[in-house]
């Protein structure tokens, strides 16, 4: 069956394979690190308390079936040892069969920790990887060359996340079509990297030609891709490039990562392919079966980018099997940060000796610079700026944090850089004030040292104590 296969291919099949099982293990060591604070028995939104709310046809997960914190850690392990399998290429080792559960695996386990993830896994990139990680499962291995149908769902799927995106930015914020966004989103992103005070004060005119090349890669370059070689390669090149930009200008976790590795089965790469037999017939049944049921899914996606109401980032399916996704709709114009300080006093008072908490991501003490920590993803730190956006993003979840602060509790506190409390002495009172940041200027950081500036705009949280509980922000 010389038309279901592409020989061509099966370099570009091996690099997205072993570059895909990297992101499933950061993805998994993320969660085995963080979930106890986050999802666990004393965690700020239990994985417990929402299987017994939420039925499994809603939210399919094995934790449905078992729930506990050292359940949930053996499922988070399990896919870490799955994946670095995977990245040393043992799938390449056994039989066909075998090596399409061996990718099941992964994806099994991650959707079933998305599922009851709720807030903390509400990002577009959870659902990218599960969409991604299922089409894996069936591209085979070095038993048969990489199957043609799967390779233009690959293609397919790339073309839905940089097609879409780039729709959602135009009938988004008019900066986008003024190409001035960037005048602002550099200093206003989620999670700054330790390149973006720098991609800031870059020229303005070079920012609309940032903003006018992004938009000539999202718009137009996505239909190159099913066009003949080598006009397929060059677009996915170009797409893996301003990818890269995008990894140098901030910390989006792994979205820019594994969209860099959709665009890799793209890419013809230079190399003789080994002689590989026919594809089994069983094999080429299931693959197409698949691949219909998928393209059959497809057309949800495809009504939202095509409507004036498109929505971004949304699972049309429990399993995440197809979805839709976009970036930055809207950009803001002023950062805020949520600062949490605790103080030892029994009576609290704003002369009071009040200490800081640093995060590990977010900004904090105006002099210390951004880090780099992606792919890895600071979930804590990521809903912090969504709390400074709104105290409706952290109505679940703050008020738990600020208790847990309060006890000192050793998960949460590992989500932090730095607690300014010692372990036998927590704090009294908790508080959480509201500022507004702002890069230093060149002059100012020359002085100064400090990477931001930052002033005091309100109360978020009243001083809190344990005696009773703790009130929402407000």
């Amino acid at each position: 069956m010389e038309w279901f296969t592409a020989p061509d291919y099966w370099l570009g099949r091996t690099v997205f394979q072993r570059a895909l099982a990297g992101v499933y293990l950061v993805a998994f060591l993320t969660a085995a690190l963080q979930f106890r604070a986050l999802l666990g028995e004393r965690g700020m939104l239990p994985v417990s308390r929402f299987v017994g709310r939420v039925p499994f046809r809603r939210a399919p997960s094995v934790f449905h079936l078992r729930c506990s914190d050292r359940f949930f850690a053996g499922c988070a392990w399990t896919g870490c040892a799955v994946s670095a399998t995977l990245v040393a290429g043992l799938d390449s080792l056994v039989p066909l069969w075998a090596a399409m559960l061996l990718w099941l695996v992964p994806w099994a386990l991650y959707v079933s920790i998305v599922n009851v993830g709720q807030t903390w896994y509400g990002f577009g990139w959870e659902s990218l990887l599960l969409e991604t990680g299922f089409l894996a499962v069936f591209l085979g291995n070095d038993e048969v060359a990489p199957p043609v149908v799967v390779l233009f769902l690959l293609r397919w799927l790339l073309f839905r996340v940089e097609f879409g995106a780039g729709l959602i930015k135009m009938r988004g914020d008019p900066c986008w079509r003024k190409l001035t966004c960037l005048d602002h989103h550099h200093e206003t992103q989620p999670m700054p990297g330790p390149l973006s005070w720098y991609f800031h004060h870059l020229p303005k005119p070079l920012h609309r030609v940032e903003v006018a090349a992004n938009h000539v890669t999202q718009l137009l370059v996505p239909f190159l891709l099913f066009t003949p070689q080598p006009i397929a390669t060059a677009a996915a090149s170009l797409m893996i490039l301003t990818q890269l930009w995008l990894v140098l200008s901030g910390n989006f976790s792994w979205l820019n990562w594994i969209t860099i590795v959709l665009a890799v089965p793209a890419v013809e790469l230079p190399a003789d392919p080994p002689s590989t037999p026919a594809a089994p017939l069983w094999y080429v049944v299931v693959v197409l079966a698949v691949a219909a049921f998928l393209l059959f899914l497809s057309h949800r996606p495809v009504l939202n980018m095509l409507s004036r109401g498109q929505v971004m980032n949304r699972s049309f399916d429990p399993l995440h099997l197809v979805n839709t996704y976009g970036a930055f709709g809207s950009v803001s114009r002023v950062r805020h940060e949520v600062v949490i300080e605790g103080t030892l006093d029994e009576v609290p008072r704003e002369a009071s000796d009040w200490r800081e908490y640093e995060f590990r991501g977010k900004p904090g003490d105006p002099r210390r610079w951004p880090r780099q920590f992606a792919p890895y993803h600071l979930r804590l730190d990521w809903m912090m700026w969504f709390a400074a956006l709104s105290p409706a993003y952290a109505g679940p979840w703050f008020g738990t944090l600020v208790e847990r602060l309060l006890e000192n509790d050793g998960a949460t506190l590992r989500l932090l850089r730095r607690s300014p409390f010692p372990p036998d002495q927590p704090p009294r009172h908790i508080r959480a004030r509201l500022f507004r940041y702002r890069y230093t200027s060149r002059r100012e950081r020359r002085e100064t040292g400090a990477c931001w500036r930052r002033t005091y705009v309100r109360e978020y949280l009243p001083p809190t104590r344990l005696a009773g509980p703790p009130r929402g922000p407000g």
